[in-house]
């Protein structure tokens, strides 16, 4: 606990084997919950997260980063967690800040913070392909012009956010791809939460995760469409549930509601 607040890390995991057991042996001493949900990996990722004490779910086939997030927070929100953090588990950034950006959360500081592997100058130095780095820098610059939030970047995978938040925004209407990190980032402007940023350095090396350059591309389009969705929605062009309260949340009666059997209890 952090300030009398219950934590939980959360690791969506795909193929993640090589490099789980060094994420989690690094995790601070102050997390409650060790969440993995594992989208039908095709190596031992989830019997690894099992051996290692880390709550496993499983999806019954692979759906994508962003369901996996999806569930990530419900069964995170569902074992009672205040505070949530979502970390990569391929050590692509270090489980050592856990503490650091949960403490900025838990102390009411932010509801949204971002590890930035931006701050600092560190993107290049641990690895970032240049295209990416550059593509980065353009898709923030874009962004922080027109979502009206000034951010070092946009795009990390490193998130830590209050249960509040995690229950407010319509997640279930984000895409199950890569996009869904930057609707996340957009739907917690528009609803006026406090987002904040630190210094985070990150390795880029073989076992960690990276997407190709089609699929950069592909998620760099997302990222000027869910831009161009918050500006027309935020002026009253037209309404997109993306943004609005009445979408679809993150719902512990979720599975009831649908009757989706999409994962399981490892």
């Amino acid at each position: 606990m952090i300030n009398g607040k219950r934590i939980a890390v959360v690791m969506p995991a795909y193929n993640a084997e090589r490099t789980l057991e060094q994420t989690v042996r690094e995790l601070p001493e102050e997390i409650d919950i060790k969440i993995l949900v594992d989208d039908s990996s095709t190596d031992r990722t989830a019997a690894l997260a099992e051996s290692l004490a880390v709550r496993t779910f499983i999806h019954d086939r692979n759906y994508g980063y962003g369901r996996n997030q999806q569930t990530c927070y419900r069964e995170a929100l569902a074992a009672g967690a205040e505070v949530i953090v979502m970390l990569h588990p391929d050590y692509q950034y270090t489980p050592k800040l856990v503490t650091a950006m949960a403490g900025m959360i838990a102390f009411g500081v932010y509801d949204v913070v971002l590890g930035s592997r931006i701050l600092g100058g560190g993107a290049l130095k641990g690895g970032m392909p240049l295209y990416k780095y550059v593509a980065n820098r353009f898709l923030t610059a874009f962004q922080n012009l027109f979502l009206g939030i000034k951010l070092s970047e946009y795009h990390t995978g490193f998130r830590a956010f209050t249960k509040e938040v995690l229950s407010a925004l319509p997640l279930l209407e984000n895409s199950d791809d890569f996009v869904f990190d930057n609707q996340m980032i957009a739907q917690a402007a528009i609803f006026g939460f406090r987002i904040g940023e630190i210094s985070c350095p990150t390795k880029y090396f073989k076992e960690a995760s990276s997407i190709n350059f089609r699929r950069s591309m592909t998620y760099g389009f997302g990222v000027l469409a869910t831009t161009a969705r918050f500006v027309i929605h935020k002026h009253g062009i037209a309404k997109s549930r993306l943004f609005e309260a009445r979408g679809r949340k993150v719902s512990l009666q979720y599975y009831a509601a649908t009757g989706e059997a999409d994962v399981r209890a490892s």
